[in-house]
């Protein structure tokens, strides 16, 4: 809950402002940058959230990783790829989709899991991550787990389209950092192709 004193209020593309007396007036002698952080005496803090109606504060993620799709609608991508990586058949996901239609993914299946579940199934297919990555029936289930945790949001939201990378993110390539967080940028330029071939049609 907020400490006393200090006034919070959510923005209407839910980022958390704060006011108070230990709350900062802004830079030192440096307007142009206090008006990028204060609105009135609203400190920006730069955190996504909700009040809930007993007044707690809940962080939903950083306004930083959030964006825009084409038509107007602000997307967390956070909230969806914590909630994808509950699937057992997906490692890592990363929501892409600024500026576009619709929201899309970049998805790493989680091989071993899938390896495992291809014997258990007794599955034709092929045990090579790249042969994993490229298999009709690998897309479908993974395509049923999408549709599965996309119902938790709003159809504005929604992944509607989604490919597989053929090879696992590890921090020694570079996608991740060593406490495990992704590399957006590094993975959207690593797998431009496959972004583009989301948004191709």
């Amino acid at each position: 809950k907020p400490i006393p004193n200090v006034e919070v209020k959510i923005a209407d593309d839910g980022e958390i402002l704060i006011k108070g007396p230990n709350v900062m007036m802004g830079y030192y002698k440096d307007p142009d940058k206090t008006a990028e952080v204060m609105t009135g005496d609203y400190f920006h803090t730069g955190d996504k959230g909700e009040l809930d109606e007993d007044g707690f504060l809940k962080i939903t993620g950083r306004k930083k990783e959030m964006f825009k799709t084409s038509g107007g609608k602000y997307i967390i991508p956070t909230l969806l790829e914590n909630d994808f990586k509950q699937s057992l058949f997906i490692e890592q996901v990363m929501v892409v989709g600024e500026g576009e239609k619709m929201p899309g993914a970049i998805i790493q299946p989680n091989f071993d899991f899938i390896r495992d579940w291809i014997e258990h199934k007794e599955h034709n297919i092929g045990k090579s991550d790249k042969e994993i990555a490229t298999s009709e029936i690998v897309i479908k289930r993974i395509q049923k787990e999408v549709d599965k945790y996309n119902k938790n949001f709003g159809k504005w939201e929604q992944v509607k389209r989604f490919e597989l990378t053929e090879e696992p993110w590890t921090i020694d390539a570079g996608h991740l950092t060593p406490t495990m967080k992704m590399k957006r940028s590094v993975i959207l330029e690593k797998y431009k192709a496959l972004y583009d071939k989301i948004y191709s049609n």
